[in-house]
């Protein structure tokens, strides 16, 4: 018999009421000043607040303190750092996980403008303490019309998802850097980014998320990694990304930074997605393509295959740079 001086019992508690995110935004030009303020307006205007917005800003001291003199005003509370670690994208985001008190850790791009319910749908997926990481769909935003040789499912040249990843909520192998989230939990248990894979500045070597995501995968057992897409950015485009000299300057550095995962993951692990997209994705782009009559959407297609797989070969061959063999030696120390 209960004792009528107590209160209620409450029933099942709700996991989501432990999740408190903690957004890290990383920024490293002043090129990018308007886009690092409409960030802050659309993380001020969230259907569900961040526990707290912490912008990383990469070794630049005049756009470091502009941040701190000018950001208040749009976003009250925006913790701005200086990032004394190495210089990249890892880099600066592993000083925002140090920094950051949530028990999620959100990250945006300083280019990217996130939905006003980007971080209700982000954490909503947290619904299996299985789930470690969780991201969503990033929307390029043109300076003008889609150029022809990019189709979609070339939008991850440009930092954005594509043509060919789910359209519902699915577990995946990894995440996209400019819209993910990472329970604190798994950083404690399996490190944070790798700081020799990252992109630094506009130099396009990345991976250091899909390597971040399997290697979740592979220390944590049971480990999910879930893509929402419900949970959107709009990630603006330069004119720059736009050019064919990009599409082919990105796929060289695409098939290095892969290589110099596979060394650190294992090249299954490494390859599992990219060998289904080329075969089965890809190949229904081109014939799209051709059929509409954009021949250089298609000779994009098959030019980002052949360089991004020449470029894998050359540095599973052992020609990659420095990169490969760093990250493989950090890893053996971890």
């Amino acid at each position: 018999m209960s004792d009528p001086a107590l209160p209620p019992d409450p029933g099942p508690r709700d996991p989501q009421d432990d999740l408190r995110a903690s957004v890290v935004v990383c920024a490293h030009t002043m090129d990018r000043w308007d886009d690092i303020v409409a960030g802050a307006a659309a993380l001020a205007r969230q259907t569900r607040p961040p526990l707290e917005v912490v912008l990383v800003i990469d070794h630049n001291p005049a756009l470091l303190d502009r941040a701190r003199a000018e950001l208040p005003a749009v976003l009250p509370g925006i913790r701005v750092l200086d990032n004394p670690r190495t210089g990249g994208a890892s880099g600066a985001r592993n000083t925002g996980i140090a920094e950051a008190r949530g028990s999620v850790v959100a990250f945006v791009d300083d280019d990217a403008r996130p939905e006003d319910d980007w971080l209700e749908r982000l954490l909503a997926a947290y619904d299996d303490p299985r789930v470690m990481a969780v991201g969503g769909v990033a929307r390029p935003v043109w300076p003008q019309a889609r150029p022809a040789h990019l189709p979609p499912e070339l939008d991850w040249l440009v930092g954005c998802t594509y043509l060919g990843q789910p359209t519902v909520r699915s577990d995946v192998r990894n995440l996209w850097g400019c819209n993910m989230s990472v329970r604190a939990s798994a950083f404690e248990q399996v490190g944070d980014f790798l700081e020799e894979v990252g992109r630094v500045g506009l130099i396009p070597l990345g991976n250091e998320e899909t390597e971040l995501c399997i290697r979740i995968g592979q220390r944590i057992p049971g480990a999910r990694v879930v893509f929402e897409p419900t949970a959107v950015v709009h990630h603006r485009v330069t004119e720059a990304r736009c050019e064919w000299s990009y599409l082919v300057s990105r796929s060289h550095a695409e098939g290095i930074s892969k290589a110099a995962i596979s060394r650190v993951v294992g090249a299954g692990d490494a390859t599992s997605d990219e060998r289904g997209y080329a075969t089965r994705v890809l190949p229904r782009g081109v014939l799209r393509e051709l059929g509409r009559g954009n021949v250089r959407g298609a000779a994009g297609i098959v030019t980002c295959l052949f360089v991004t797989a020449w470029w894998y070969a050359r540095g599973r061959l052992g020609h990659v740079s420095a990169i490969g063999s760093s990250a493989s030696s950090s890893r053996a120390r971890a």
